[in-house]
């Protein structure tokens, strides 16, 4: 059975939203602290974000076509013209509740790819891209990087290798990324009893802050249930004023720096110690990690802060 990726009914929908917020933002502007959109800043976000629809159809097809099916095919051979689980069962079908826990298992995927992200110099240095503005809005939630292509539908293969035909798995990701986009507002206040299960739009400011407290919190893609599980959970707090964006900030609007720039760091890093070990972290642990102690992960700065 064939689906069509929701993506493609939601970027025009993206940029109709994005104008909408952008138009409001500058009526409202007198009762904010700050402009909401900057213009350099809004052409760098549009910018990553137009790269990044260039590259969907090779995520696609690196995603659904290459590695999903490959390894559904081989974890779901047929046998007598019924497609068979190795575990011994019959593969999923489509039925509604079969759906429902298709999306269940991309959240908690997603969870982990989200916050590996974050814990992982090296993927850091593809997803940074995304947190690199200080400024948080809908024109934000387009700024992505585009070399997660290259990694993250590993995040996900073991979904279809437990049944899921891989065309699900492609639409709930689409879902996925549509509920993401909408995050990035400021708009819209806390939503009561929401809050206890859904990511909304208040953690997502958390997530996107570089206040000390709120750092690599909120990882949650439609849930909140994985991060409350796994200690990554943070209540927005009304009374800290947010500062977006990150410590170590590109500091240019060209699209080159910001995709590249902490890659550089981290190879100037690398060269700091002739320790084969050394070098590794530089690479693999978390982002601030360092052999002499110049700088902190976030883990660090918490622990002796408190």
């Amino acid at each position: 059975m064939d689906f069509t990726n929701p993506l493609i009914y939601g970027v025009p929908c993206f940029l109709g939203l994005i104008l909408v917020e952008l138009a409001y933002s500058k009526h409202h502007k007198k009762s904010e602290k700050k402009a909401l959109y900057k213009w350099k800043d809004f052409a760098a976000s549009m910018t990553m974000g137009i790269g990044s629809a260039i590259l969907a159809p090779l995520t696609k097809t690196i995603a659904a076509i290459v590695l999903f099916n490959f390894v559904y095919e081989l974890f779901n051979p047929l046998v007598g013209g019924i497609r068979m689980n190795i575990m011994g069962y019959e593969s999923f079908g489509y039925a509604w509740y079969i759906w429902l826990s298709c999306q269940f298992l991309d959240d908690f995927s997603y969870y982990w790819f989200h916050r590996q992200n974050h814990n992982i110099r090296f993927l850091w240095a593809a997803h940074v891209v995304h947190h690199s503005s200080n400024n948080f809005n809908l024109g934000t939630a387009v700024r992505n990087g585009w070399f997660t292509v290259l990694y993250k539908p590993f995040f996900y293969m073991w979904i279809p290798a437990l049944g899921f035909p891989p065309e699900m798995l492609v639409v709930c990701l689409g879902i996925e990324a549509l509920w993401q986009f909408q995050l990035h507002s400021v708009y819209v206040p806390k939503l009561g009893f929401i809050e206890k299960i859904m990511n909304t739009h208040t953690m997502h400011q958390v997530h996107h802050a570089q206040n000390s407290a709120y750092m690599d919190k909120n990882h949650g893609g439609f849930l909140n249930i994985f991060d409350r599980i796994f200690g990554t959970w943070k209540e927005l707090d009304e009374k800290i004023e947010i500062k977006y964006g990150v410590t170590h900030a590109p500091d240019s609007y060209h699209p080159i720096t910001i995709l590249t720039h902490e890659y550089k760091d981290i190879w100037r890093d690398v060269k700091k110690s002739k320790n084969w070990y050394h070098k590794f972290m530089y690479v693999f642990a978390a982002p601030g990690w360092s052999h002499d102690g110049s700088t902190q992960t976030i883990k660090q700065q918490r622990k002796n802060k408190y």
